[in-house]
């Protein structure tokens, strides 16, 4: 499960004193983001950005190594390929929709 070298000037009891709160904070953000869906009008989502974010929650608990490289690599498009057109796009998706061309 833990296959990093120690390379934290912090011990491990020092990095929960000092970010705990912080990130307890994105927790909630996220849980509240969540319910939100939950409460949407429509019908289920189906959006490819919903399932990158689904899938990076469960990387964040499978007790693996170098969860944040894997959630950033989750999310990045290595597709080469230039859209053609704007048409449609309004701005950056933050992943990858392997159904319009882009590889995940």
């Amino acid at each position: 499960m833990n296959d990093v070298t120690n390379t934290s000037p912090q011990t491990a009891q020092q990095v929960v004193e000092t970010y705990f709160m912080e990130h307890r904070a994105k927790l909630v953000d996220i849980a509240a983001y969540l319910d939100r869906i939950d409460r949407g009008t429509s019908a289920p989502v189906n959006d490819f950005r919903d399932t990158a974010f689904r899938k990076a929650i469960a990387i964040l608990t499978d007790g693996e190594t170098h969860r944040a490289k894997r959630i950033l690599e989750l999310f990045s498009d290595y597709s080469s390929d230039m859209p053609q057109s704007a048409e449609g796009m309004k701005g950056a998706s933050g992943a990858v929709n392997v159904n319009s061309g882009g590889t995940a």
